[in-house]
C-alpha cells in the first residue's frame, strides 16, 4: 500500500469518524492484514517460478554440451565428460545417453540393467522433452524430472523446483500448466493445489490465503492458513479501535501516524534511497602469504531513521526485483569514493571491491557512475575491483560486453559466490575475468567430512587452470587459513583476520596491519610512504 492511499484512506476515516468508526476499523484492520499477506504470498510464488525457470535453463545448458559428440557414445572420454557436467551444473543430479529408448550409459558409468525411459509429458520451447514423476528405476528414491533433447537426458530431483526458504507455515507447488506436479515445498494438499491450479476465484478458501503466478508454462502455487494473519488483525483492532473514538481531527492525525508504520517494504525503501539513508563497511582483504592487508569488500547495509542496521540479505532481493537496486549502487559507489579517496589515492596498492548486481551488469551504467566519481579523485582504476554474482551472468551478450568495457576502462572484474548457484566451468571460459571468489560453505567444509569438501580444492584448481586470482571468504579459523595458503590461494577476507567495519575502523586496521606486516626497517608512515 503506497503513501498516497494510506493518507486517502486517513482522509475518509476522518470525514466518516462518528459514523460507524468501529465497523470500519474492523474492515481495514482485517484489509492490511489480507493484503500484506497476500503481497509476501504473491511474492513467494513468483520466487518459485523463477526458481523453477532457472532449473530448466541449466538443465538445457547441460544437454546443448552435447550437442556434438567428438567420441563415441559411452566410451571412457564420454562418461567422463557427463560426470563433470554433472558436478559443475548445480541443477543437474545426473546425465544419461539414451539410444532406441534405453539408458547405455551416465555420469556413474555403463548401465547394468536395462532402463528404459519415461514417455515425454510436455516439450519445451527449444524442443527439449520433459518427463515428470520419473520411475524410482531411473531417479533412485527421490520422485525425479527428467529433461531430455536427442540422444541424452538429464535428472533433476524434484525438490529443485520449489528450491527457497520459507517459513514452515506457508506451502509451495510448482506445476506444468497442464497440471503435473514438478515439486512442492511443506507438503501442500495436493487436492487444494488441483482446485486453485484450475482457476478458482479470489485469493484465498475456506481456510487458506493463496497466490498463484503463472509464467512460461508454469504455475506456482504458495497457500498459508488463514489463521495466520488473525495476529495481525488483532493489532490491528488495537491501533484502530480507540482512533474510532476520537474526534475528526484527532482521527486524522492518528491514522497518518498509524499508515506510515503500514507502508509497504518497497515504499520504505524508495524513501530509504530517497534518504539515502545506505552505510558501507569494509571487510578488510588479506594476502594469504604475507598477512597484508591489500583491500577490502565495501558491504552496503541500511541504517534504519531509528539507528538499527539491516543486513543487505534482508533488502538487496527487493531491491533487485523492484529495479531499485541502481539507486543503492549509486550510493555505494559515491559512499567508498568519498570514504576511501585519501587512503587509495595514498596507497595505489590497495583496492577496494564493489558489488555490482544483475540489473548493473545488465544496464552497464555503474561503470558510466563510476567513472565520473573516479574523475580527479586520485584513484587509480586498477584499485576498484568490481564483484559479479552468478546471477549477473544470465544475459550472456549485455555481460559480456559489460565486463569487457569494464576490464578495458582498467577495473578488475571478479565473479562472486562461485558454485553456490547455477555456475559451470563454461562461465569461467566464457568470459573474460581477473579473480575467483570462494564462497563461505565452502571454506566452511575445509577439514570435515562434509560430502562437499572436495568441491574447494576443485574450484581452486579450474580458477588456477584458467590463471585467475582466488579470494577465499568467510575464512573463520586458522586451521582453514593454513589450508588455502597451502593450496596457494592469494587472497581470504573473514572473521579470523576481521569483521566488516566502518570506514574510520578500517583505516585504523590498515595502518595497523601495515606496521605489523612491513619490514623492520621500512615502517610506514601515515602518508603511506616507507621510512628508511
Amino acid at each position: 500500500m503506497n503513501r498516497k492511499r494510506v493518507i486517502i484512506i486517513a482522509a475518509l476515516l476522518a470525514l466518516l469518524g462518528g459514523v460507524g468508526p468501529l465497523v470500519l476499523t474492523f474492515y481495514l484492520s482485517q484489509y492490511l492484514a489480507l493484503e500484506a499477506e497476500e503481497g509476501r504470498l504473491q511474492l513467494i510464488s513468483d520466487l518459485a517460478l523463477d526458481r523453477s525457470i532457472s532449473t530448466f535453463a541449466s538443465a538445457i545448458k547441460a544437454l546443448h554440451k552435447f550437442d556434438t559428440l567428438p567420441f563415441k557414445p559411452c566410451s571412457e572420454a564420454h562418461i567422463k565428460l557427463m560426470r563433470t557436467v554433472t558436478i559443475t551444473t548445480h541443477t543437474v543430479d545426473d546425465i544419461g545417453y539414451m539410444a532406441n529408448g534405453i539408458l547405455k550409459c551416465n555420469a556413474g558409468g555403463m548401465t547394468r540393467t536395462m532402463i528404459r525411459g519415461n514417455p515425454v509429458d510436455f516439450t519445451l520451447e527449444d524442443g527439449e522433452g520433459v518427463s515428470v514423476g520419473v520411475a524410482p528405476d531411473v531417479g533412485g528414491n527421490k520422485s525425479m524430472t527428467s529433461v531430455s533433447y536427442k540422444s541424452h537426458m538429464v535428472l533433476i530431483d524434484a525438490s529443485r523446483f520449489a528450491d527457497i526458504v520459507i517459513e514452515p507455515d506457508v506451502q509451495l507447488a510448482v506445476l506444468t500448466s497442464s497440471g503435473k506436479l514438478l515439486g512442492t515445498l511443506h507438503n501442500p494438499d495436493l487436492s487444494l493445489i488441483n482446485a486453485i491450479a484450475r482457476g478458482p476465484n479470489g485469493t484465498h478458501v475456506k481456510d487458506d490465503l493463496f497466490a498463484t503466478k503463472r509464467r512460461s508454462g508454469l504455475v506456482a502455487i504458495a497457500i498459508e492458513p488463514r489463521r495466520k494473519i488473525i495476529p495481525q488483525v488483532r493489532r490491528e483492532q488495537i491501533v484502530l479501535f480507540p482512533l474510532g473514538l476520537l474526534l475528526a481531527i484527532s482521527m486524522v492525525g492518528a491514522v497518518i501516524l498509524f499508515s506510515r508504520r503500514r507502508l509497504s517494504p518497497l515504499g520504505e525503501l524508495k524513501i530509504g534511497i530517497d534518504r539515502r539513508e545506505f552505510i558501507v563497511h569494509y571487510q578488510p582483504i588479506i594476502e594469504l602469504k604475507s598477512g597484508a592487508c591489500v583491500g577490502a569488500e565495501a558491504l552496503v547495509r541500511w541504517q534504519r531513521p531509528d539507528g538499527s542496521i539491516m543486513r543487505p540479505d534482508l533488502f538487496i532481493p527487493l531491491a533487485e526485483e523492484s529495479g531499485l537496486i541502481l539507486g543503492i549502487t549509486d550510493q555505494v559507489i559515491a559512499l567508498v569514493i568519498r570514504e576511501m579517496k585519501s587512503i587509495l589515492a595514498t596507497d595505489h596498492n590497495l583496492h577496494i571491491a564493489i558489488n555490482l548486481s544483475a540489473s548493473d551488469i545488465k544496464s552497464g551504467r555503474a561503470l558510466t557512475v563510476l567513472g565520473k566519481a573516479l574523475l580527479n579523485s586520485g584513484i587509480q582504476p586498477q584499485q576498484i575491483w568490481l564483484e559479479v554474482t552468478e546471477r549477473g551472468f544470465m544475459d550472456i551478450d549485455t555481460t559480456r560486453a559489460t565486463i569487457e568495457r569494464a576490464r578495458a576502462l582498467g577495473y578488475t572484474v571478479v565473479i562472486d559466490d562461485f558454485g553456490t548457484g547455477y555456475s559451470s566451468l563454461s562461465y569461467l571460459q566464457e568470459f573474460r575475468l581477473d579473480a575467483l571468489k570462494i564462497d563461505k560453505s565452502f571454506i566452511d567444509t575445509v577439514g570435515t567430512d562434509s560430502v562437499t569438501s572436495s568441491v574447494t580444492p576443485h574450484i581452486i584448481g579450474m580458477a588456477k587452470s584458467l590463471k585467475l586470482k582466488i579470494v577465499a571468504e568467510g575464512i573463520e579459523t586458522k586451521a582453514q587459513a593454513d589450508y588455502l595458503l597451502e593450496q596457494e590461494v592469494e587472497y581470504g577476507q573473514g572473521w579470523l583476520y576481521a569483521k566488516a567495519l566502518t570506514s574510520t575502523g578500517f583505516i585504523q586496521y590498515y595502518w595497523h596491519n601495515k606496521l605489523l606486516s612491513s619490514p623492520p626497517n621500512k615502517k610506514p608512515d601515515r602518508n603511506g610512504v616507507a621510512a628508511q
